[in-house]
């Protein structure tokens, strides 16, 4: 017959291997809980991003072809301003780069661009979310993410620009 002392003793070490378990269970369910947060910041961040740059691309000056940087009287939209206004939230392309951003992955499309008439859109593609959950490394291709914008002022005065 097994008494009360040599019960515990055969128990001994049990709690341990028990509370072991739990807790690779719990943290590892913590850091995937994490880490689908995460995904949701940057799907969220990536919506965002390329629906900035576009109202930015939209009130920007038009020429002919639209997109092409020129100096002189004729100035057309900067594509770097609207790449960095898409990545940083401003043209001049200073501040924090909170997805890691390249100006690669942003891309600039004119349709019929002027004053009140075609469109401008901007997208991103090509943006890779790195998995953060222990035992799993991987990547994941974020859809591209697209964001189209009619024509406004073409920076151009209210007064001078026609109804189309």
């Amino acid at each position: 017959m097994m008494t009360e002392q040599t019960k515990k003793r055969s128990e001994r070490g049990s709690t341990l291997l028990e509370f072991t378990f739990v807790a690779v269970t719990f943290f590892t369910m913590l850091l995937a809980i994490t880490s689908g947060a995460n995904l949701y910041f940057t799907h969220n961040a990536l919506v965002e991003a390329p629906r900035r740059g576009a109202r930015f691309a939209a009130t920007q000056a038009a020429s002919s072809p639209a997109g092409v940087v020129k100096t002189g009287t004729d100035i057309g939209p900067s594509l770097t301003a609207i790449q960095n206004f898409t990545i940083y939230g401003n043209a001049a392309g200073t501040g924090s780069n909170e997805l890691g951003l390249q100006p690669g992955n942003v891309h600039v499309e004119y349709k019929d661009f002027a004053c009140g008439t075609g469109s401008v859109s901007v997208y991103i593609d090509g943006y890779n979310f790195n998995v953060v959950i222990p035992f799993i490394s991987r990547q994941i291709a974020m859809p591209a993410n697209r964001t189209t914008v009619r024509g406004e002022s073409a920076g151009t005065f209210p007064t001078t620009c026609a109804a189309p």
